[in-house]
């Protein structure tokens, strides 16, 4: 881009009295949007005027007239997910509680390396990891850590057993550069290029994937079967090669399957490939090795007591 001096000045050259008037439009921009904000606030407070909104009666959906009611919606979604959601949100709250009290730290390079070897040896049909957003996936690893680092915290490990683990499992930590995928899987040929047409003139591959993918298990998330590697033994060896040919942003050709079927495949992100060293990854293989001395069957549910958490399905711990 081309320098001018006159077009473009630097905060230092620019006179104090120059900069007071370049803010005034902006900070009046956030008095309206501030303004607006309360009055959208105050508005939502008041009593509504249609009785149905209140009691949830409110139709959000129909069939052949038949009304689907935002109540029966809310219902549905609290019977379905709505026990494993909640005990997600207080084991969480818990391991907080818990990681003031007994003074446990998770760092943010602790939570990377946990995401890295979790998705080196993810199973294609796991959707756990790729299922979350990337704030719930990273509060899910935080909790976890810290459940682990609570349970281990009075377990010695002595360093010579770490770095003995660590070279015998040395291949564990060398992590392949992995490719977030998402793919549609098609019966034919033609099925394949029709949905190519589709992609070339504008519609939304996760959209596609939902109308047409036989694969049942990612087509409910829009083709999403998460980060791809080329070590994965349970991935059809021809999407793997297929991903490794693509750059971020780019989607493939239809290509065939081992079972005769065909796919188009598209990355959305690329993460390079790591090897940890043991000074790196000491803490994880330590508190690996002193896990491995305590009941697997502890969950953060073990704690729910100790900080008093309640819910509304009865007993704190199931």
């Amino acid at each position: 881009m081309k320098s001018n001096r006159n077009l473009h000045q630097t905060p230092e050259n620019v006179p104090y009295t120059q900069r007071r008037l370049k803010t005034k439009p902006t900070l009046l921009l956030l008095l309206i949007l501030f303004i607006g904000n309360i009055l959208w606030f105050v508005v939502w407070l008041l009593p509504s005027d249609n009785p149905s909104l209140e009691n949830g009666s409110e139709s959000i959906a129909t069939v052949d007239g038949d009304a689907i009611t935002r109540q029966q919606w809310l219902a549905a979604m609290e019977s379905r997910f709505g026990k494993e959601t909640l005990r997600d949100l207080v084991n969480e709250a818990v391991m907080e509680k818990a990681a003031d009290k007994y003074k446990i730290k998770v760092s943010e390079e602790e939570i990377d390396l946990e995401i890295a070897l979790q998705r080196s040896v993810q199973d294609a049909n796991d959707t756990t990891l790729h299922s979350l957003s990337t704030d719930q996936l990273r509060q899910k690893i935080r909790a976890q850590l810290i459940l682990d680092k609570v349970l281990t915290n009075d377990v010695v490990v002595e360093d010579k057993e770490a770095e003995s683990y660590y070279e015998e499992n040395q291949s564990f930590y060398n992590i392949p550069t992995t490719f977030r995928t998402s793919l549609i899987v098609v019966n034919s040929k033609e099925d394949a290029e029709r949905v190519e047409k589709e992609l070339k003139n504008g519609s939304e591959f996760d959209v596609l994937a939902r109308e047409h993918s036989t694969d049942a298990a990612s087509a409910s998330l829009g083709g999403d079967i998460g980060f791809v590697s080329s070590e994965q033994s349970s991935l059809d060896t021809a999407i793997s090669k297929e991903v490794q040919q693509l750059k971020e942003q780019e989607t493939s050709k239809p290509f065939v399957l081992q079972d005769g079927r065909y796919a188009i495949v598209t990355v959305s992100e690329i993460v390079e490939g790591h090897s940890f060293s043991y000074d790196e990854v000491s803490q994880h293989v330590k508190r690996q090795l002193a896990l491995e001395q305590l009941p697997p069957s502890i969950t953060p549910e073990a704690f729910w007591a100790e900080f008093e958490a309640e819910w509304i399905y009865g007993e704190a711990k199931k």
